[in-house]
């Protein structure tokens, strides 16, 4: 009888064991900065509701964290923002990312743009990553390009693209910046 109980009460040590230490994990601040946007980063990516239609950045000072960039969302905005402020070593979050008018027609925008540019074969390959590095924001009707692409033709491709896909010209702000300057794609 009694090594069953030291066994319980030993299992049970344990576990209380590594849930103090995972608390104590989970509230030691990142030793720099640069740590502290790494995990930001990675907290934006992965939160499942980030797609192709929205587009944020940040910066990190001393633990403070500003937030930009558009969501096609309410949700999304008041989402990332407890995200971040969850995140061990944020001291404060100054939210400024902008959340874009709800509208049928820009919804049906954003589609023409993505079938456009990620039917292109030279661009298909951007569409099949888990996070898409090609984003497009589209605000009342006017489309904006962003992330990054691996040439410069790839880039112009893009923009291309989304100007062919039934919108006026110059509806388009190609944002997209080039991972590869100068390279021949």
């Amino acid at each position: 009888m009694k090594p069953k109980f030291f066994s319980k009460v030993l299992a049970a040590a344990l576990l209380v064991g590594a849930g103090v230490a995972g608390a104590a994990d989970r509230n030691s601040a990142p030793a720099t900065d640069a740590t502290l946007q790494q995990r930001v980063g990675h907290e934006i990516r992965m939160y499942p509701r980030y797609t192709i239609w929205d587009d944020i950045s940040y910066r990190v000072n001393n633990g403070q964290v500003e937030l930009f960039g558009a969501v096609s969302q309410p949700f999304k905005k008041s989402d990332i923002d407890h995200i971040v402020r969850d995140i061990p070593g944020v001291t404060s979050v100054s939210d400024q990312i902008k959340v874009l008018p709800l509208s049928d027609f820009d919804n049906r925008l954003r589609v023409q743009v993505a079938r456009a540019i990620f039917s292109d074969p030279s661009l298909s390959r951007y569409a099949m990553q888990p996070i898409s590095p090609i984003h497009i924001i589209v605000e009342n009707g006017h489309v904006t390009l962003t992330g990054v692409v691996s040439t410069d033709s790839e880039k112009n491709l893009a923009g291309i693209r989304a100007n062919g896909a039934g919108l006026s010209f110059g509806m388009v702000t190609n944002n997209l910046q080039v991972e590869h300057p100068g390279h021949k794609g």
